[in-house]
C-alpha cells in the first residue's frame, strides 16, 4: 500500500530502530513506547487488520508467533512476562491500518490496560 506507513517502514522508505528483520518480518521499536521495551511486530506483506488474518501466509504467522518469544528473551523480560497486543480497527484502538502485534515489557503490566 502506497500510503501506509509500516509499509514504508518495512520497505525502508522511512527510517525505524530496527530490533530484527527477516524476509518476512520486522521488528522495530515504538516512538512513544509505552514500557521500558516496546516493539511492533508486522509482517511485511499488507494486512489492514486481524480481520484480514485469513490472508496472510500462515508461515508468517507462524514466524511471528515464534519470533515473539525469542525478542522477549533476547531483552530479559520472558522471565518476568510480557504482554503481547493486537488493536484492531477504531474501538479496539488500532491507529495504522496494517496489522502488528506490540511487545512491551520491563515493568508491571496493570490490567485493565485503558
Amino acid at each position: 500500500m502506497e500510503n501506509c506507513l509500516f509499509c514504508k517502514i518495512a520497505s525502508g522508505e522511512i527510517q525505524s530502530k530496527k530490533e530484527y528483520e527477516s524476509e518476512n518480518i520486522l521488528v522495530f521499536h515504538d516512538i512513544t513506547p509505552q514500557a521500558p521495551f516496546h516493539v511492533l511486530i508486522i509482517p511485511k506483506v499488507h494486512i489492514s487488520s486481524m480481520n484480514q488474518i485469513g490472508d496472510l501466509d500462515p508461515k508468517i504467522l507462524t514466524e511471528i508467533f515464534q519470533t515473539i518469544p525469542k525478542i522477549a528473551e533476547q531483552n530479559g523480560i520472558s522471565e518476568k512476562g510480557y504482554r503481547l497486543v493486537n488493536n484492531c480497527g477504531n474501538f479496539g484502538g488500532q491507529t495504522v491500518n496494517h496489522i502488528h502485534f506490540h511487545l512491551l515489557g520491563g515493568r508491571h503490566l496493570k490490567w485493565p490496560p485503558g
